[in-house]
């Protein structure tokens, strides 16, 4: 059926081809009479998914491509909806009368309206049909009514409610969060049908917001029982017969440093300085690819699960805790199995040598984030136990019931003092380190994006409790400088031996984004700089610079985020944008991300192979590594969603006993509908219009204002309000503010 279907659409894709009857087709092509029958069915078939068409002569020819295309449905709440094209920036708008009941995140085929322009968009289309549905199951709030239900989506841009006949029911009650089946899609105006297949919990039971966002992304939770025991076989004692010709470092001062809730540690690091003034940068990498062994149990479901996801108070592995945790895992005083790669850096930050070998190394310690930062504090002072004792004694005088916690810290932090003597001077050449790359990477217009991350501190039973801005120290900033340039020069060590690799990819911004950019920027007196064919993230990096510790440095920041693409993974090195580099790729999380598995698999093959690796072998390595980039590239996608949406349910959970509190915020985007006001704590909620006051708001697109009709009142972006809650959902993960 497929050869038939290509045959007759490369046919008609001939420039000499005019349209014709069927069987004039049939006739030019040969086609046997006694296959005239299944000739006509494919024509049909070809006809009803919108490949060809039909004309008042019964004469076929191509569907226009210009007239009709595929896209993906992104409905919204009100009932109207935009389709996404894929390659194309501008989305498709759908007004409700042409929506045809498809559901949120259907793929469909529109027909592009030339005549019909609604609401100012400058493209719209109505969807002809339903090519495939998103979702055949749902998470939502079930409700009885007596001789029927009904299942209230936790997505509201679903489109529909699901009705369920008694019979459906299940064991599902009042306020159930329940997985419905679809039987029946909506039609005609009626809702879609279901049935109960699952009940996940009361709305209010501990652990079921996030049980329900697993169950509708279709998460896979849990592992199949061969694939635990495939991991299980990896023991502890069989590392000192794989450690033959391996590079041995057990005898280095090599330490982790991590948050210190992690588990699954995948990096370690050392430095020293060199003779010539040089620093020698260490990073070690587990080496997953050892026991994750390609077209293995363990593999197989790598590539399906493609990426860790972390969801506050769970983890969904990409691999068994068997492995993440165990014997992968470079945790304090064991023997583990590496990937190293050896760096000499001059003082100008610059890599002048390297190496990548195989390594066993034995981590001297394990360190966190904050236990590096409190080293760091002291570690300048020369009396850094007598002044850590001062503080303690000057804490105790002043205020001794206040003062019980900050002795506490103090006591310990004496205690980690006295413990990490011996390693001061190999963490003070860390920081030197680090700043100098750091330093360079700036020069290099390497983007610094202040945003910070939240914090959302749950309870024993996972309640959000508190929710505040997680605190970087230079710490932080050690391990992420290391990582890139190990990442870097990966990268760029097998981009030139032409090797079969997946990049981390980040292409500059389109040139629209940054016109749009400019014009909001231009109310701050800011420009990005450069020419329409030539944009350096230097351009990006130097009005980062103008705006730190302003007022407007937190949108700004925010808005050049949004201008700048979406970093994925390929298969062609194409350069990263966001860190001003020509080659770069994710190597340093092998135990929480595919493409990084995948690279140590080929690492290890050019190494085993002393860089003479088979054409065959790199022929599939080359068409693994496209297959890959993209798979793990929509996974990640994901993860990503998840996981805000895990953070956005948190976040209206912890507002939801906060009604009719004030606080101060900062305008932080604004729309046709109202304005987004973020909080200190990085809590964002929606003043819709309605809310703003007692008069009609204008809205200025290009500006991106509110404008009051009678007072003049104007707000924009980065201006500091006092905000009232008012409401907040966690279930629709809606928070809403009025101005106080």
């Amino acid at each position: 059926m497929e050869d038939k279907e290509k045959l007759i659409l490369d046919f008609m894709s001939e420039e000499s081809y005019v349209p014709m009857k069927a069987k004039e087709i049939a006739s030019i092509l040969c086609v046997p009479k006694t296959e005239y029958s299944s000739f006509s069915e494919v024509l049909k078939k070809l006809e009803e998914e919108y490949k060809i068409q039909k004309n008042r002569k019964s004469k076929y020819s191509l569907i226009d491509s210009n007239r009709y295309i595929t896209g993906v449905f992104r409905a919204n709440e009100k009932g109207f909806g935009f389709a996404k094209i894929q390659g194309r920036e501008e989305e498709i708008y759908i007004s409700k009368n042409h929506t045809k009941n498809a559901l949120n995140g259907d793929t469909v085929l529109i027909e592009i309206l030339e005549n019909e322009k609604e609401s100012g968009h400058s493209i719209e289309g109505r969807i002809i049909k339903i090519l495939t549905r998103d979702k055949d199951t749902v998470v939502g709030v079930f409700v009885n009514s007596r001789n029927y239900g009904f299942v209230v989506p936790d997505d509201r841009r679903l489109g529909t409610d699901i009705f369920i006949s008694k019979k459906n029911f299940g064991k599902a009650r009042n306020d159930s969060k329940v997985l419905v089946k679809i039987t029946k899609y909506p039609e005609n105006g009626k809702n879609a049908e279901g049935k109960v297949i699952e009940v996940l919990g009361n709305i209010n039971e501990a652990g079921v917001d996030m049980l329900s966002l697993i169950k509708d992304y279709k998460l896979p939770y849990e592992f199949q029982e061969l694939v635990i025991e495939e991991a299980k076989s990896y023991k502890e004692e069989d590392i000192e017969k794989d450690i033959k010709d391996r590079l041995d470092l057990r005898d280095k001062e090599i330490f982790t440093i991590d948050g210190e809730d992690a588990k699954d540690l995948d990096d370690a690091v050392n430095v020293k300085k060199l003779d010539n003034g040089n620093y020698e940068l260490g990073v070690h990498i587990a080496d997953v690819s050892h026991y994750v062994k390609e077209g293995s149990k363990l593999d197989k479901e790598a590539i399906i699960r493609g990426t860790s996801i972390y969801m506050l108070d769970r983890v969904i592995p990409m691999l068994p805790r068997e492995l993440s945790n165990g014997i992968c895992s470079l945790n304090q005083k064991k023997d583990r199995l590496t990937l190293s790669v050896i760096m000499e850096i001059n003082k100008e930050g610059q890599v002048v040598s390297s190496e990548i070998k195989k390594s066993v190394i034995k981590v001297t310690r394990r360190m966190s984030y904050n236990e590096i930062a409190t080293i760091l504090k002291y570690v300048n002072n020369d009396k850094m136990e007598e002044s850590a004792n001062n503080e303690k004694s000057k804490e105790k005088i002043e205020n001794a019931n206040e003062a019980k916690e900050k002795i506490s810290k103090l006591e310990k932090d004496l205690k980690l003092l006295k413990e990490c003597k011996p390693y001061f001077e190999h963490f003070k050449q860390m920081e030197e380190l680090a700043k100098i790359l750091k330093q360079r990477r700036e020069k290099q217009g390497s983007l610094n994006l202040d945003i910070p991350e939240t914090k959302i501190v749950l309870d024993k039973d996972g309640f959000a409790i508190d929710v505040k801005k997680y605190e970087l120290t230079f710490a932080n900033e050690i391990i992420e400088q290391f990582m890139l340039t190990a990442n870097e020069t990966v990268a760029e060590t097998f981009y030139w031996l032409e090797a079969p690799f997946i990049y981390r990819v980040h292409e500059e911004p389109d040139e629209d984004k940054i016109l749009e950019l400019n014009k909001f920027l231009y109310n701050f007196g800011y420009k990005i700089k450069g020419s329409k064919e030539n944009i350096h993230p230097k351009a990006f990096a130097e009005v980062l610079e103008d705006i730190k510790g302003k007022e407007e440095e937190r949108v700004i920041s925010t808005l050049i985020l949004r201008t700048l693409k979406v970093a994925r993974y390929e298969s062609e090195n194409k350069g990263h944008f966001g860190i001003a580099s020509k080659y770069y790729c994710h190597f340093t999380s092998p135990i929480r991300r595919y493409p990084d598995l995948f690279i140590h698999r080929v690492i290890s093959k050019y190494l085993e192979d002393n860089y003479n690796v088979k054409e065959e072998t790199l022929e599939k390595y080359n068409e693994q590594s496209a297959n890959y980039a993209s798979q793990s590239s929509e996974r990640e996608k994901v993860a990503q969603k998840v996981e805000r949406e895990a953070n956005d349910i948190k976040k209206a959970e912890f507002m939801q006993d906060k009604i009719g509190e004030e606080y101060p915020g900062i305008v932080s985007s604004i729309t046709s509908f109202g304005m987004f006001v973020e909080l200190e704590s990085t809590v964002e909620g929606l003043i819709r219009f309605e809310n703003l006051g007692d008069e009609y708001f204008i809205y200025d697109e290009n500006r991106k204002t509110l404008t009051g009709e009678k007072t003049k009142t104007t707000y924009k972006i980065g201006d500091k309000v006092k905000i009232r809650v008012i409401h907040a959902d966690k279930i629709t993960r809606q928070i809403d503010f009025e101005i106080a």
